[in-house]
């Protein structure tokens, strides 16, 4: 098993696709051979991948690409069909889509699909499956996934990733995610990345995945129905429904694929940085398009500051700020929600105290401990995700204990606590709770059984 709590920022200033962020893992350390096995229990037939290096404006970068037979390609991406002719920058570059299926998908999938009778398009392979040239509803891509021989969270990954594509194609159709009828996302090669996405992740062993933005580029594409404004519908809907920063930027063409952002949208888990940290390692995924400015996802490992050097003792600054508000007609859904956008945006602390206000009106007080580099963000989270019309603050000073990061060896594997150094120079030791609970899980033993283990294990150190 990979290590428990690894971060993982993703830097995606030239956009994201499926395959540019599967070769960014790829390049990072995830498993060839695993993903190799893991895509050919795919019960579909009529692909194969190819990694590869290439360059990218002088960058040593890793391709990931999905070919298909030209049975399926022909009905399973008839980008004639879907764009109605070529896009902006595919027409700038000399970039015919109808012959370049398998070089295009990366960054400039198609976004555009027409309801069309389930019935149609059928035809029988000699295995007994019926497929759906092109034209498949999310049961069908979940069924797939579900006889696809990956772990269960790998599994839980990829279909999540595709329930948000199809809630988003539903809002831009005006119809339900279960009557979604994908033609570019439910093809095979979108199918194969998304699955390669989750089983990379899982292989990596990465739990905490950091967005802080996506940035798009600039222009128009051309669909079936005319020309759509960039970002196109799919992609919009999925900004807007998960809360990614969104960067709108003078590069030309379509960056963000509705693939990639539905990835980035299933796996981030905060938008805000450590203020410190250490880059353990760096893989660069490659799009496939030949823009100026070339799309590159960056990916990259990283420990935070106070992790990361682990053997000295650190102190926090001696002055926070407290920031208050008093909330009687925000409902347990937003409050929920506004704690974790605070705790994602770097707040120290979030806590709310029932009180009652005027007219014994019950309420709760709204408490959040920061620092001062993050007091002005914080607090227009907490104006835009509540009700309140003010915001008390107050800078306060504080006595903070010496502590470190530091490693035990217990017989269910490395843990991490937390050394805290009190006045008469003694040590107290609190396991990290992520290291504690993903050890619980792998052995199946009580969370206490493992906390007390690895406080065995510290008083040795």
């Amino acid at each position: 098993m990979a290590n428990p709590g690894k971060t993982l920022y993703l830097e995606c200033k030239t956009g994201i696709s499926g395959d540019m962020f599967v070769a960014s893992l790829l390049d990072l350390g995830a498993d060839k051979e695993k993903l190799e096995k893991a895509l050919s229990t795919i019960p579909v037939k009529g692909f194969s991948v190819k990694v590869s290096r290439t360059e990218k404006n002088g960058l040593d970068c890793c391709d990931f690409d999905v070919i298909l037979e030209d049975e399926y390609e022909n009905h399973d991406h008839d980008m004639d069909y879907l764009y109605g002719g070529l896009n902006e920058a595919q027409s700038a570059n000399g970039h015919d889509s109808r012959h370049q299926h398998h070089h295009d998908h990366g960054d400039g999938h198609h976004h555009h699909h027409e309801p069309v009778d389930e019935n149609q398009h059928q035809h029988e392979h000699g295995d007994g499956q019926h497929h759906h040239h092109g034209h498949r509803n999310l049961s069908d891509v979940l069924d797939i996934i579900a006889k696809t021989d990956i772990s269960d969270r790998a599994r839980d990954t990829a279909c999540n990733i595709f329930r948000i594509l199809a809630d988003a194609e539903a809002k831009a159709h005006g119809t339900t995610a279960e009557k979604v009828h994908f033609h570019e996302v439910g093809a095979i090669d979108s199918i194969v990345d998304i699955i390669s996405a989750a089983v990379c992740l899982d292989n990596l062993g990465i739990e905490n995945v950091i967005i802080p933005a996506l940035s798009e580029g600039s222009g128009q594409v051309r669909a079936a129905h005319g020309v759509l404004s960039v970002p196109v519908p799919a992609v919009s809907n999925v900004i807007a429904d998960s809360g990614i920063p969104l960067r709108i930027t003078e590069l030309n063409g379509e960056r963000i694929t509705p693939t990639g952002v539905a990835i980035a949208a299933a796996i981030r888990t905060s938008s805000k940085l450590p203020q410190g940290f250490i880059i353990k390692k760096i893989g660069m995924g490659a799009g496939k398009r030949a823009y100026s400015v070339p799309s590159i996802v960056r990916a990259m490992l990283i420990e935070a500051e106070e992790k990361a050097l682990s053997t000295d003792m650190v102190t926090d600054e001696r002055h926070i700020w407290k920031l208050e508000s008093n909330l009687d007609d925000c409902s347990g859904e937003t409050l929920g929600y506004l704690m974790d956008r605070l705790f994602e945006n770097g707040a120290r602390d979030v806590f709310y105290t029932p009180i009652f206000m005027k007219k014994n009106r019950p309420a709760v007080l709204l408490s959040v401990i920061c620092m001062e580099s993050e007091r002005t963000a914080l607090e227009d989270i907490i104006f835009k995700e509540s009700t309140t019309i003010g915001i008390r603050r107050m800078q306060m000073e504080r006595s903070v204990l010496e502590r470190r990061i530091v490693k035990a060896d217990t017989k269910y594997g490395p843990i991490s606590l937390k050394e805290v150094k009190l006045p008469d120079g003694t040590m107290r030791h609190y396991p990290e709770y992520s290291d504690a609970t993903a050890v619980a899980q792998k052995y199946g033993v009580p969370l206490r059984n493992v906390m007390e283990e690895a406080q065995f294990k510290a008083s040795e150190l």
